[in-house]
């Protein structure tokens, strides 16, 4: 039998502390309330309301940055220009930006004292206190996770894949949606899910933007200064259970999928 070396134990040892730091406050959060505590806040009009607003507005952002951000993701995974660097920091910049910031700095803009704000509000488009406003914040903290993982997933395709389907006369256009998209979709479902995780736990930037309508991670802020802890667990075991199964449902279908190629 090999005979381990202290090195082995010792990384060991610090991945079981890691565990335990993550999944005992989550094990204590999710068994401190008891089932009549669990079912009576499933009976909460409001507190189903604002945890289904978190789920919405939080796969609004991920679909958003779907559309828009995988041509970026795409242009930055084959092509190199001057200032890509900049760019690609850019697009990193809203995950290290405080988010009670992120909310102050889109009510700026979106504001009547500023252009944006002034042209939005000429048709009629409302942002602060409304569910657009939310997932407006919600894109624009979660895009940054969609964007890496799709660029990611391009760049682990062949580009000679491409230049074989252009050379036999596809357009880029169908290049890009018979070869590269079905080669990627694996990295980009995981971009979606790490973008729509990202978002339905943001609370600094919406409690900024919209403190009403509620969405969960406000609603149990509120409880919590309200009321205490024991009234704020039972809304928050209830979201984690909903993420998990969302996010389970969409592992589950990622490989059906990929057992069916």
């Amino acid at each position: 039998m090999e005979k381990r070396e202290p090195f082995f134990w010792l990384t060991i040892s610090c991945g079981v502390i890691i565990m335990a730091f993550i999944l005992l406050p989550l094990i204590d959060l999710m068994t401190a309330p008891s089932m009549a505590m669990l079912q009576k806040a499933l009976k909460d009009p409001d507190v189903v309301r604002s945890i289904w607003l978190s789920v919405y507005t939080a796969g609004s952002a991920a679909l958003l940055s779907f559309v828009f951000g995988t041509p970026l993701a795409y242009v930055l995974a084959r092509t190199r220009f001057r200032g890509k660097r900049l760019v690609e920091s850019i697009i990193d910049l809203p995950i290290v930006i405080p988010h009670p910031v992120v909310g102050i700095a889109v009510l700026s803009v979106t504001g009547k004292n500023h252009p944006i704000g002034q042209l939005l509000s000429d048709l009629g488009v409302r942002v602060m206190g409304s569910v657009t406003g939310i997932v407006t914040v919600l894109t624009f903290v979660g895009a940054p996770f969609y964007i890496n993982a799709a660029k990611d997933a391009f760049e682990g395709i062949s580009p000679r894949l491409e230049k074989v389907s252009r050379s036999l006369g596809a357009s880029m256009a169908s290049t890009f949606f018979r070869i590269t998209f079905p080669l990627a979709w694996r990295g980009m479902v995981i971009g979606f899910i790490m973008c729509t995780a990202r978002a339905v736990s943001e609370f600094g930037a919406v409690v900024i933007i919209a403190y009403h309508p509620m969405t969960a991670p406000v609603m149990i802020y509120e409880r919590f200064e309200a009321y205490g802890l024991k009234y704020s667990q039972p809304v928050a075991v209830w979201l984690v259970l909903v993420c998990l199964f969302l996010f389970l449902v969409l592992r589950i279908l990622t490989l059906r999928e990929a057992r069916g190629e």
